[in-house]
Formats: structure tokens, C-alpha cells, sequence
């Protein structure tokens, strides 16, 4: 890359960052005294269909590049203050961190009066399957399914060992990645932890496979509004 070619990207990198910053600053004076919502469905139970149907209705959600930054340098250290300020941005959050194992309860205890929602698939083999597939199709080496170790390692977002981090995350050992034993079972806690978590509050939990059709009626019902659509927006459909 020429010198002139440096200049015109660092100057683009620049703008975007100025206009991420001032979406960020507007988001959070339109959030600001409303009820925040946090979806805690695993990642690959329709998240991203959920934040869709949010932003078509009006909502402010929040950034996910920044939520992601947070989680990698937090999360994993059991460091939740900077999450929890961060919430501070917008109405909506969902994926990492809000979808990992016990973020829900500081942010319960950090927003009291916030309503959450526990996305499902119709059951934990569609989970892992849906979940690999998606993982080697965006990380795996020609899209292998699924992804080798060094694949996870090398993949890059947000930056290199991102990956690797999130995956590890359902407890797989490193000579099994993807171990699917165990991935269902971290999924299958994740969700009856959540379940017991509220079990004396369902008014605060709203549980659904956005595959329903009846799914859509009642998450606009959770949310007390009105919409003239039947069924969700399906996004990363894997």
C-alpha cells in the first residue's frame, strides 16, 4: 500500500470513528429513563432476528463491536463494571456478553426493573448443529466444518484469538473444539440456569423459539407495543 493509499484509509477510519461516536452519543440521550431489554439466548437461537425486530420497531440497540471489545477484555476475568456502565448506552442489548452464562445477573441487579429474554431453539442438537455450521462457514479454513483448533486461533474478528476464546467458552477441551458432549450441555445449563435464575419473576422473562409462529405475538405483547408483522425477521439463517 503507497503512502497516499495510508493517508485515504486513515482518514476513512477516522470519519467512521467520528460518526460511530456520534451515533453512540444520540443513542444514549434517546435510551436514557427508558426500560432496558436484554436478550440472554445463547448465541445461534435467533439473536440476531431478535435485535432486527427491535430496530424495526423503534428501539435503541446497542453497539455490538463495543459490547464484543468489553467481553473480550472483561468477561472472561469475571469483570463485569465495565459491561454494566456500558449499558448505560442504549435500550437493547444481545450476543456476547449478554448472551453468556451469569451476565444476566449483574445486570439484573445493575438495572433493576429490566426485562430479559431467553431465546431457544426446538432443541439442543439444532443448537450445536446450527452453531458449527456457522462457525465453519465464517472461520473454518474453506469453510470446514467444523473449525480445527488452528482455524479458531487464526480466525480473525475483532481480533486474532477472539475466536478461540469464544469457543472455549462452553468448556470444550482444545483437542476437541467443537466436542459436541459438552457443548450441548453447557447450552442446556446456560438455559435452565436462566429458567431457575427467574422462576419466582416470570413477568421479567420472556422465553421463545422465534421458529414459532406464535413467537412474534408474544414478544410484542412482553413489550407492551403494537406491530403490523406476524413473524420475525430471520437473519444469519445457518
Amino acid at each position: 500500500m503507497n503512502k497516499e493509499a495510508r493517508v485515504i484509509r486513515n482518514i476513512k477510519n477516522i470519519i467512521n470513528t467520528i460518526r460511530r461516536r456520534l451515533v453512540a452519543v444520540k443513542t444514549k440521550q434517546q435510551a436514557k429513563g427508558k426500560a432496558k431489554y436484554f436478550c440472554i439466548g445463547r448465541n445461534k437461537t435467533g439473536t440476531t432476528s431478535l435485535k432486527r425486530a427491535f430496530e424495526d420497531l423503534g428501539f435503541f440497540v446497542g453497539d455490538q463491536r463495543r459490547a464484543e471489545k468489553l467481553y473480550d477484555k472483561h468477561y472472561f476475568k469475571s469483570e463485569f463494571d465495565q459491561i454494566v456502565k456500558y449499558c448505560e448506552s442504549a435500550q437493547v442489548f444481545q450476543d456476547v456478553p449478554f448472551s453468556c452464562p451469569s451476565t444476566y445477573k449483574y445486570l439484573d441487579r445493575a438495572y433493576p426493573g429490566s426485562k430479559f429474554i431467553l431465546t431457544i431453539r426446538n432443541d439442543a442438537e439444532q443448537w450445536y448443529q446450527s452453531i458449527v455450521r456457522f462457525h465453519g462457514k465464517s472461520f473454518g479454513l474453506n469453510g470446514r466444518v467444523p473449525p480445527t483448533l488452528e482455524d479458531l486461533k487464526n480466525a480473525i474478528y475483532v481480533r486474532q484469538g477472539f475466536m478461540y476464546n469464544t469457543v472455549k467458552l462452553h468448556g470444550t477441551p482444545d483437542s476437541a473444539p467443537y466436542n459436541k458432549e459438552v457443548m450441548i450441555a453447557h447450552y442446556e445449563r446456560h438455559n435452565r440456569e436462566v429458567i431457575e435464575y427467574f422462576k419466582d419473576r416470570p413477568e421479567d422473562l420472556l422465553i421463545i423459539n422465534i421458529a414459532d409462529t406464535s413467537s412474534y405475538r408474544k414478544f410484542v405483547e412482553f413489550l407492551g407495543v403494537q406491530s403490523p408483522e406476524l413473524n420475525f425477521p430471520w437473519e444469519n439463517k445457518t
